[in-house]
């Protein structure tokens, strides 16, 4: 065999972990390759006398005429196994080098194993969830610094998690319990050197500032105190293992953060949250661990959980067991924000305000209009001579959709000082500014409170013993009594099950949004797709069957195509790797929530080489995206290539005709293939 035979058998090998000069595979995924190449490397290893046994990766270089052989005799029991020995050969020099590394305490190690077995492999699916972990704790973010033992423990431990029985844990420590089986549960408290999840949220969300006192329940080691501190905010915490003697302090935001998966007895469990919910003044913050049977059955079972090698215990829930066991706990209701983080609020108009804002949006004013001529000689000098007083005034109108009561507008005394009140302040800037953008407003504000009060009887919340006054103001200024907004609401939730209806306002959406695209199923409409940014755009009726999904995952954050299913009730959620700045995306992650059985499926797609790929981005961006004219250009001329021939627009069919018509493409441009 030749260099250049060598070269195009190497292209041809389909299952791989692919690199840019190289290609890695196990020797169970011969049946998988070329027969000439599998004979080829075979007769290599004979020649060398290496027997089969003495290697199970190959490493098959793809400009050069070499390969190595690669010895991982824990490929299948370590989940991230160490390189042992190295047989590298030349073939054009007709050399070889071994190296060692069974003695070095700082080995090469592999990760991403799936993508080097065939999917027939029995371990296929376990490599999956492995890198599903990894890809979740954000540990292939920079993949430089993950090749060695050394460097990937520490990312482990950077990113806050510790690698037990080869699987990833992210936890906190409480009371040690009086069992026949003593579970080792200091063992499950982590080093982070950054915040956690949780706490995250609560900066994303305003909580981190001066106005709360924050005590972390079962803090394990302090790191994310540590940080909290260091920003000047106040917080507080204990743990029975590192903290024993600190005071357990009632404090406006608790956080019981990956405790509760730790405690193997379901009292207990109960207990610590309590204990936790009983601190709390305005919220509490519980998230746990989730997992599923994949998961779940490699470990030893005990009681409603498993038993690690660490002797450790860990309770992995789904999102909806989550919540309805908090839930039970404390006898209120649990709000989603992401998945496995729950937010209980003690303060109920915190509470409230917390759900507005989820919903609230916010009105645009662009620019001045023109005045109107006025005949008050007097009334246009005031306006000149405080222009920007009753310019502010008015981008508070807009904001609240209606006049602003004197707290609601910080300068009122200003107001009151120069006109006399607001309500003589907003007839003033009327003849000024567009009554219709008022008008306007009020819409906005009136639908976001109608999907508010909506979204509280499909998640069956209590009602509140007392609103905000700023709710109540808004309640008689939209609605007139808050009975008539509860009618209104009522009638607004059950449109949501009219899936005739729901047909209808999909297609009127596809019209009118700035980016959408219907697809059909034996012709009739089967889903709306669009991107998240044009939810707010989306009929009432649609914002709500949306929002009631969301209900039960949490925060878009990671999350750009939204999908509702017309007729079936449910919406699936679609992440993509490099929505934003590729033309091509791949899909990354699938979440399908079921709105009628309550429940959440989450899917991976792990292996990079086989995440499907967002062919027509161009159908859910608009101009305000920074590289819409470039993607538009691409698919045009995308598919001018395949317009020729009549050729199906799909994936394998663009690397078909792209590698016919050597062509490739870098970016956003489509380019001529350069000949070596």
């Amino acid at each position: 065999m030749n260099a250049e035979q060598f070269k195009q058998l190497v292209k041809k090998v389909k299952i791989a972990k692919k690199l840019p000069d190289a290609i890695y595979f196990h020797k169970d995924a011969f049946a998988d390759a070329p027969a000439d190449l599998v004979k080829f490397i075979k007769v290599v290893a004979q020649a060398l006398k290496i027997d089969e046994s003495d290697f199970d990766l190959i490493k098959l270089f793809k400009s050069d005429f070499r390969l190595s052989l690669l010895s991982y005799p824990t490929f299948y029991d370590d989940s991230y196994p160490a390189l042992k020995q190295s047989v590298t050969v030349d073939l054009a020099k007709l050399s070889h080098k071994i190296t060692k590394y069974d003695n070095s305490e700082n080995p090469p190690i592999l990760h991403r194993k799936e993508t080097m077995v065939s999917p027939t492999n029995k371990h296929y699916q376990l490599f999956c969830d492995l890198t599903a972990e990894g890809e979740q704790a954000g540990l292939y973010d920079n993949t430089r610094m993950i090749g060695f033992r050394g460097s990937w423990e520490r990312l482990i431990a950077k990113k806050g998690y510790e690698l037990v029985d080869g699987r990833l844990f992210r936890n906190s420590a409480v009371q040690s319990p009086d069992d026949d089986k003593t579970i080792d549960r200091h063992l499950t408290a982590i080093v982070r050197h950054e915040l956690s999840a949780p706490l995250k949220t609560l900066a994303k969300n305003g909580f981190l500032s001066d106005d709360y006192s924050i005590f972390d329940y079962g803090c394990g080691r302090g790191d994310d105190l540590r940080e909290l501190e260091a920003h000047g905010i106040d917080a507080l915490g204990w743990d029975l293992n590192y903290r024993p003697d600190a005071d357990k302090v009632i404090s406006d935001i608790v956080n019981i953060g990956f405790v509760i998966n730790v405690i193997e007895d379901r009292d207990e469990r109960i207990e610590a949250l309590l204990g936790a919910w009983e601190l709390s003044q305005k919220l509490l913050v519980v998230s746990a661990m989730l997992g599923n049977e994949t998961l779940i059955s490699q470990f030893q079972p005990y009681k409603d959980g498993v038993i690690t090698s660490r002797n450790t215990f860990q309770k992995y829930y789904t999102q909806a067991e989550l919540k309805a066991f908090i839930e039970m706990s404390v006898d209120e209701n649990a709000i989603a924000v992401a998945p496995g983080i729950y937010y209980i609020f003690k303060d109920k108009q915190l509470e409230q305000h917390f759900l507005q804002n989820r919903y609230k949006r916010a009105y645009k004013w662009l620019h001045l209009t023109a005045p109107e001529p006025v005949n008050e000689e007097q009334a246009r000098i005031l306006f000149t001579q405080h222009q920007q007083l009753f310019e502010s005034f008015w981008l508070t109108c807009l904001t609240l959709g209606r006049c602003p009561a004197n707290k609601e507008f910080a300068q009122s005394d200003k107001i009151k000082e120069v006109i006399g009140s607001n309500k003589k302040a907003l007839q003033l800037v009327l003849k000024w500014f567009e009554e219709d953008e008022l008008t306007t407003a009020e819409t906005m504000r009136r639908e976001d409170l109608l999907l508010y009060f909506a979204l509280a009887m499909f998640e069956k919340r209590k009602p509140y013993a007392q609103q905000p006054e700023d709710l109540k103001r808004d309640i008689k200024a939209f609605f007139d009594t808050y009975k008539i907004a509860q009618h209104q609401a009522t009638e607004l939730l059950f449109q949501i099950a009219d899936s005739a209806l729901i047909e209808s306002l999909c297609l009127e959406a596809e019209k009118i949004l700035p980016a959408s695209k219907v697809d059909f199923e034996n012709g009739l409409p089967h889903s709306l797709t669009l991107h998240k940014d044009f939810i707010t755009l989306l009929p009432i009726v649609l914002r709500v069957y949306i929002d009631a999904a969301l209900q039960m995952y949490g925060e878009l954050d990671d999350i750009q195509l939204i999908k509702i299913h017309i007729h079936s009730g449910k919406v699936t959620l679609l992440g993509y790797e490099g929505f934003y700045d590729s033309p091509l995306p791949q899909l990354r992650e699938r979440v399908k929530i079921k709105m009628a059985d309550q429940d959440v499926d989450f899917f991976d797609y792990i292996i990079e080489e086989k995440r499907p790929l967002l062919l027509n981005k161009i159908d859910y961006i608009d101009d305000t995206f920074e590289d819409y004219k470039k993607q538009k250009a691409f698919n045009k001329r995308l598919l001018k290539n395949f317009q020729e021939k009549g050729i199906s627009f799909t994936f394998n069919n663009i690397l078909r005709i792209l590698l016919q018509k050597k062509l490739t493409i870098k970016g956003y441009r489509i380019v001529k293939t350069l000949e070596k």
